[in-house]
């Protein structure tokens, strides 16, 4: 089985480059420096400095010794919290905002939900004095406030999107029509593994210095190169993506993708795209999205901002339909309960996405000697009202 893309931008089922034909030079264009830019040994220099100066890389993998002893196996945290911004979503900002100058872009867009890619465009458009413009959703701008003034603070102008749910796909919906209204100056950062190809195929491998450095650190600390599980959240899926990808052709280690299932998988009011959803065209590729029988697409919902997003990228749904990945649902209250968890026995507070990962532990049964790797995607400083709104409502639980 194959989980890279074919020269059409599929994998296996899923991909493509589904887009208005104003689109296309700039995607062709894209393409050709992309590929090129891989090859060029000064970009890969210049990346990696980055990465490692301005970013914090590697990011620590943390042995939890209270997770492993509840949950019985060898439990480590990769902590992309620990990242310059707070996530994992400057891995991918830094190599697009390289690729933009290469190709001669000086106005940059971009769209978020949490708004930890918001903050990481944001950043490297400082970095890089490039404009900056982040659509974000109205809903998404209520509760993820921390980080659109973060956003405003580096100099990024960030639109409120108020149509449809006013979360990630309307905000990505607007994003788009501003690409193709001025495609000539601007590159568009997409901040997950979603859109038409090669963006899949490029933030996968911006993403993938995660499950490289998982593999040096497995490597240093326990002698082995792959763990036994590698679980991540998955929303689009870049964090996912990153994890898991110099993992795809080992089928020894099992890849665990965790959902949101919201209120509950038959509420009304998910984002479980696997359980709920079918195949589709979204945002500019063939996946599996939540839809109507009409092909209208149904508004998802997520206590987290970051998950509340209606499909998945290409490479998830291929996993999913080939069942390389596990899927798995946790809801709202669930991943609420995990991230107050981790606050109070790590002196960890994960972001609300990263609790998903961290929830779906108590749905695997493992054994003792299993090497278990979740990607902590983001910390919960973004997310600190709806913790303590929960928290004040159920203080009288121990958590």
């Amino acid at each position: 089985m194959n989980y890279k893309t074919d020269t059409n931008g599929y994998y296996g089922n899923f991909g493509g480059a589904y887009i208005p034909e104003m689109l296309f030079p700039n995607i062709e264009e894209l393409k050709s420096v992309y590929y090129e830019m891989m090859h060029d040994p000064s970009f890969v220099k210049e990346l990696d400095c980055l990465l490692n100066d301005f970013v914090g890389r590697p990011s620590p993998l943390y042995f939890s010794q209270k997770l492993s002893t509840k949950h019985k196996a060898k439990i480590f945290l990769k902590r992309e919290d620990l990242n310059h911004t707070g996530a994992h979503k400057i891995n991918n900002t830094l190599g697009q905002i390289l690729l933009a100058r290469r190709l001669g872009k000086t106005r940059i867009i971009a769209e978020t939900g949490a708004g930890q890619h918001g903050v990481a465009t944001a950043t490297a458009c400082a970095l890089m004095d490039m404009t900056c413009v982040v659509y974000m959703g109205q809903t998404d701008i209520e509760r993820q406030l921390p980080n659109v003034e973060r956003m405003q603070l580096l100099g990024a102008k960030v639109v409120p999107v108020t149509s449809g749910s006013q979360t990630l796909k309307d905000a990505t919906n607007e994003a788009i029509r501003d690409w193709i209204n001025n495609a000539d100056d601007t590159h568009y950062i997409i901040g997950s593994v979603v859109g038409p190809h090669p963006y899949p195929e490029i933030v996968a491998y911006f993403q993938s210095v995660i499950s490289k450095e998982i593999k040096t650190q497995l490597n240093e600390k326990l002698g082995v190169a792959s763990p036994d599980y590698v679980i991540a959240c998955v929303g689009g899926g870049s964090n996912a993506a990153g994890a898991f990808y110099h993992f795809l052709d080992d089928t020894a280690v099992k890849l665990v993708a965790v959902e949101a299932s919201g209120h509950g998988l038959q509420s009304g009011k998910s984002a479980a795209t696997t359980a709920l959803g079918r195949p589709g065209v979204l945002h500019g590729s063939k996946t599996i999205l939540m839809q109507t029988e009409d092909g209208q697409v149904v508004e998802p919902h997520s206590v987290s901002a970051g998950l509340d997003y209606p499909g998945i990228g290409p490479l998830h749904a291929h996993l999913y339909e080939t069942g390389r990945a596990q899927f798995l649902y946790v809801t709202d209250t669930e991943a609420l309960d995990a991230g107050l968890a981790l606050t109070r026995n790590e002196g960890i507070i994960p972001a609300l996405e990263s609790a998903h990962a961290l929830a779906a532990l108590d749905q695997i049964k493992f054994n003792s000697t299993d090497i278990v790797v979740l990607s902590l995607s983001g910390r919960g400083d973004k997310d600190m009202i709806t913790y303590l709104d929960y928290f004040k409502k159920h203080k009288h639980e121990k958590h």
